[in-house]
């Protein structure tokens, strides 16, 4: 039988019909062995197919041929990029690049790797070109839209995600990366829609359910935020990785379920080769710390940490930071910067390149201080640049991965019972994991009027985010209202969304929407400083009040809290506990209710707590810095003693 033509098996590929071509062109090679052309279309029907692998090596017979072919060189970038390989890749579309500058898919591929390689602005020339000699392309304006967006231009990415749209209107990933913009905005009666229509385009996917329960919960919409509680556990379980872990914590407390999503989540990141740190651990003067983190800038958790950092004993300890969030140029960031003995800046560099640096300065212990939080970056971990790798303070929950080696945690927030849900050998520090800065600035108190409140009455307060409102803990705020004559509820102003739902929803248990009062965004100091104006902090769950909780104790306010069932949802009580407050935390919604009505109705019992908050303020362990300083470097140095017996 004589062998098709290679125009056949191009058809055929053309076709999409992939397995179909590959057979054609492997029937042309048999007649013809060595030919380039069967050769390329072989290994870009193994490219489609998803063989990479194959497909690599199909290209690299190509070039052994013709070296300086530009559509072999692209395709083999591509190729590369599929592996995560975005280093060797970014060669092989530059050199077609050299052949013929104007190739418009080698620019975009070139674009696609500095991306990877977190060289945005090199990146963003690369798409612009591309733009200008592709204009019809969706590819290149949504990658431009992608960098945008990781550059911090959400707006300009929106125009660039909709161009791409209109040019493919069933851009999976599009529809998607706009909503994810449009929720980065607050604005998340427009991304519901986005994840609404993914959901016609792909019924049932995880992604949009995803963001679609993010959106409700954000918005405070509690008739959705319902609809999709049970479907996240149902999706969590069917192993969907697009389940993101900090939407899962504001709907769930079951320690399991949330162990099998973080786990869900690291199957995303790409597998590495390591250990990269080959020095003799723990065989120095001193320990090195690696502090890895998105923000060293003015932060709440910087705010929290800069005196820890000051206040390691350089004796026995090298602290350097790992940066790979934004410069935001403020007082924080200078003090943060001050106070490592080294800092770098690893925006620009890869993962990999991340962890080599950090694997090249000797570090012993690398402390992950973002978890599976927004902008973290779990794959610079992956490729193990320190012997012990430990999750601390960002993320309240295990990360699911075995290359993470110690959570750092307490008996409240984390009791060892709950080891079987992490993954991280939990370490407890004897009074509280969470660190405070015992130098915080606050502002002049404003007046009532100044802060939008009553002159008169009692003032419940809940500054935490409005997404971590639920509507049973909202009933509780509204009985509270109706119990506490002339009382108001003070709130944070998150969006306009939020506050439109949460007046709604006081106005459908037959409360004034003017009882609820929402307090605009200030800077740190300042927002410290008006918490003075609360008489009683009320905490939320499933997700408690972690800084918010430590900012109304620095300033005098208590907190009645209720401890749930996982790490997140315990936090306020650890802190409770930590200041010698454990009165203050109920166990069930009655107690909780209960508590802050006695408190709210009985004045001499709120003074009296009151006065003894204050004299714990500066005796309790919770902001003693230097104290927990200590506590923290003995944990270090046990984990130096005992490192082989961890699990790697």
């Amino acid at each position: 039988m004589p062998s098709p033509p290679p125009q056949s098996a191009q058809s055929l590929l053309l076709a999409g019909r992939y397995a179909e071509a590959l057979s054609a062109f492997e029937i042309a090679l048999a007649a013809r062995p060595g030919a380039a052309e069967a050769l390329f279309g072989r290994a870009t029907a193994l490219k489609l197919m998803g063989r990479m692998e194959e497909a690599r090596a199909g290209y690299d017979a190509v070039l052994a041929k013709m070296p300086g072919a530009p559509g072999a060189l692209n395709n083999r970038g591509e190729v590369l990029l599929a592996l995560s390989r975005p280093d060797e890749a970014l060669k092989d579309f530059e050199r077609a690049l050299s052949f013929k500058p104007d190739f418009p898919p080698a620019l975009l591929g070139r674009g696609i790797a500095l991306q990877r390689l977190h060289r945005s602005n090199d990146a963003l020339v690369c798409f612009e070109r591309a733009c200008a000699l592709w204009p019809d392309s969706p590819d290149v304006f949504f990658h431009r839209g992608l960098v945008l967006a990781q550059m911090g231009y959400p707006l300009e990415a929106l125009l660039d995600y909709d161009r791409t749209i209109a040019l493919q209107p069933d851009s999976v990933a599009a529809i998607n990366n706009r909503s994810v913009t449009l929720i980065a905005l607050r604005r998340f009666a427009e991304a519901a829609k986005g994840y609404a229509m993914l959901d016609q385009l792909v019924p049932g996917n995880a992604q949009s359910l995803s963001g679609l329960a993010g959106a409700a919960m954000h918005a405070c919409d509690w008739t959705r935020r319902q609809e999709f509680s049970e479907k996240i556990a149902v999706a969590i379980r069917a192993g969907h990785r697009e389940i993101q872990p900090g939407t899962a914590l504001g709907y769930l407390s079951d320690p399991a379920l949330l162990l099998v999503c973080a786990k869900n989540a690291m199957k995303s990141l790409p597998s590495a080769s390591g250990p990269l740190w080959k020095h003799k651990p723990f065989s120095g003067e001193k320990i090195k710390l690696a502090y890895c983190s998105a923000d060293f800038y003015s932060h709440a958790t910087s705010r929290l940490m800069a005196g820890l950092f000051e206040r390691h004993d350089r004796r026995r300890f090298e602290v350097i930071g790992i940066s790979f969030g934004p410069d935001d140029s403020s007082p924080m960031r200078g003090r943060v910067v001050k106070a490592f003995d080294q800092f770098h800046d690893v925006r620009l560099k890869s993962e990999r390149d991340s962890a080599a640096l950090i694997a090249g300065l000797g570090v012993d212990i690398a402390i992950d201080l973002k978890g599976l939080t927004a902008d973290s970056r779990p794959g610079i971990f992956v490729w193990r640049p320190a012997p012990v790798q430990v999750n601390y303070l960002g993320y309240p929950g295990t990360m699911g991965a075995d290359f993470m080696d110690v959570i750092i945690a307490d008996p409240v927030v984390l009791p060892m019972a709950q080891q079987a849900f992490y993954t991280e050998k939990i370490v407890h520090l004897p009074d509280c994991y969470q660190v405070n800065d015992a130098s915080r600035a606050v502002a002049p108190a404003p007046t009532r009027a100044e802060a939008g409140l009553p002159a008169s009455g009692f003032v419940f307060c809940c500054h935490n985010n409005n997404w971590k409102i639920t509507g049973p803990i909202f009933d509780v705020w509204m009985r509270l209202l109706r119990a506490v004559p002339d009382s108001v509820l003070w709130l944070l102003q998150d969006n306009e969304e939020a506050a439109l739902n949460l007046r709604r929803e006081a106005q459908t248990r037959g409360m004034t929407a003017a009882r609820l009062i929402f307090a605009s965004r200030v800077s740190p100091e300042e927002h410290l400083a008006r918490h003075r104006l609360a008489d009683l902090f009320l905490d939320t769950l499933p997700y408690n009040a972690h800084t918010g909780a430590s900012d109304a104790l620095w300033v005098g306010v208590p907190p009645v809290t209720l401890k749930g069932e996982s790490f997140h949802g315990r936090v306020a009580a650890s802190i409770l506990c930590a200041i010698g407050l454990p009165e203050l935390v109920a166990e069930t919604l009655t107690d909780y209710e209960s508590l802050a009505l006695a408190l709210a109705t009985d004045g001499p019992r709120l003074a009296a707590l009151r006065e003894k908050l204050e004299a714990n303020r500066n005796t309790a362990p919770l902001f003693d810095t230097a104290r927990f300083t200590r506590n923290l470097e003995a944990a270090y140095e046990k984990m130096g003693q005992g490192w082989t017996a961890l699990p790697r």
